[in-house]
């Protein structure tokens, strides 16, 4: 069996999703590992039992097929997790991500976007055909230092929206955005 069917294996048989595994210099191999996700039940995450329970499993899956490591490293996704299957982009959907594009955008959106860009921030949304995906956000509005903003001219910045399908990605995450007054029901 190849390692990556190996640790598959033993963390579905745990209960937990494969995000990736990563094999470094020095031979890390870093795995990390989410809990399954149903639009049912509220958002959980790992913890740190949930990591060393897999790790103890792993250890010994390994070894006993005889792959090669010197360090095992197991993990949760953090705030930036990558986004590669439909599952993932279907879980964060109204979420902040970035995406990375494979290459570039080619033609200039009505002249507001540059048509070499390949990155983007915005909120994930699906498509109004239902069929695809599409991140939208507004430009920011460049303000003096001490200079107030209204709403109205908040709401009035052009909303721009980009749709892709996940063959034209080169990379999806969670925007990594820190709120430090906890965590919000969205």
């Amino acid at each position: 069996m190849s390692l990556q069917q190996i640790v598959e294996q033993t963390v579905t048989g745990l209960g937990y999703d494969l995000v990736e595994i990563e094999r470094s210099a020095g031979g890390l191999l870093r795995i990390t590992i989410d809990l399954p996700w149903t639009a049912a039940s509220p958002e959980q995450f790992v913890n740190v039992e949930d990591c060393e329970r897999v790790t103890r499993q792993l250890q010994f899956a390994l070894e006993v097929d005889g792959a090669e490591y010197k360090r095992l490293e197991v993990s949760s996704p953090g705030i930036d997790r990558p986004l590669r299957h439909q599952a993932d982009f279907e879980r964060f959907v109204g979420a902040d991500i970035d995406v990375t594009l494979k290459a570039p955008m080619g033609v200039a959106a009505a002249g507001q976007v540059s048509a070499n860009r390949k990155k983007f921030r915005g909120t994930l949304e699906r498509t109004e055909d239902g069929q695809g995906w599409q991140i939208t956000w507004r430009d920011e509005i460049k303000v003096k230092p001490g200079q107030k903003i209204s709403q109205k001219r908040l709401d009035e910045a052009p909303v721009h929206a980009l749709g892709f399908t996940l063959d034209e990605l080169r990379e999806a995450r969670l925007a990594p955005i820190v709120d430090f007054k906890g965590r919000q029901p969205r």
